[in-house]
Order: structure tokens, then C-alpha cells, then sequence
């Protein structure tokens, strides 16, 4: 998760078969964003659902497939670029990009630690 500055706010590892959409709603516990910009991939009724009662605006295009698309706004979801290009400063570092580290834990502290040389770097 980031925030409008494409600065990381909150990180979490998932495994690389799994889906990230259900990761999203453990990250977004004690915030209140006014919308949520995403990727396709997180188009799921059940996520759409927990954000409108949040109060939360779902920026997230429909996939190709769905029977009832919803409407987003594709100005605002133009406005992700910000986020994407953090992934691509996280994986300026090498040992991100490579993953050297065979233990989650030690993986995950690597990635806090970019992070947080990242936020220095825009202060």
C-alpha cells in the first residue's frame, strides 16, 4: 500500500501462487482513504462491497469477462502511476529484485529497510 506520493505505507509478503486481492483488506485495517486505486486483479464484489460500507471509493477497472461491469473513473485511475513506479524503485535494489534471501522474514525486513532509504530519499 502506498499513499498519493507513491511513498510505501504499509507492506505485507504474500506467496508467489497466491492472489494479492485478499491481502488488501488486512493492509487497509485502522485507514480510511477516500479512494482505493487498483488494478484489475483486484476486482472482486466482496472488496467492492467492504469499501463502499468503509466509505471508501473503489478505483478499480472491471475484468474483460464480467457480466456487469461497474463504472470507475479512468481519470483517476490514471492517477496510479505513482504507485507503479514505486514497485519500480523497490526493485532498484537488488537484493529485492533477485531475492536473495531464502527466509520470508529476512526478505520482508530487506524490503522495510528500501522502504524506509525510499522516504529518505523524498524528504
Amino acid at each position: 500500500m502506498a499513499d498519493a506520493s507513491g511513498r510505501p505505507v504499509r507492506l505485507s509478503l504474500t506467496a508467489g501462487q497466491r492472489h494479492d486481492a485478499p491481502q488488501s483488506l488486512p493492509l487497509l485495517d485502522g485507514f480510511a482513504p477516500a479512494y482505493l486505486i487498483a488494478e484489475r486483479g483486484y476486482d472482486s464484489d466482496p472488496l467492492v462491497a467492504v469499501l463502499a460500507a468503509r466509505g471508501t471509493c473503489a478505483v478499480i477497472p472491471p475484468r474483460r469477462k464480467r457480466r456487469h461491469l461497474r463504472a470507475y473513473a479512468p481519470p483517476r485511475y490514471a492517477q496510479r502511476h505513482p504507485i507503479e513506479r514505486l514497485f519500480s524503485r523497490l526493485k532498484q535494489f537488488r537484493r529485492v529484485a533477485t531475492r536473495y534471501d531464502k527466509l520470508d522474514t529476512n526478505f520482508l525486513a530487506f524490503i522495510h529497510l528500501a522502504a524506509t532509504v525510499l522516504w529518505l530519499r523524498d524528504c
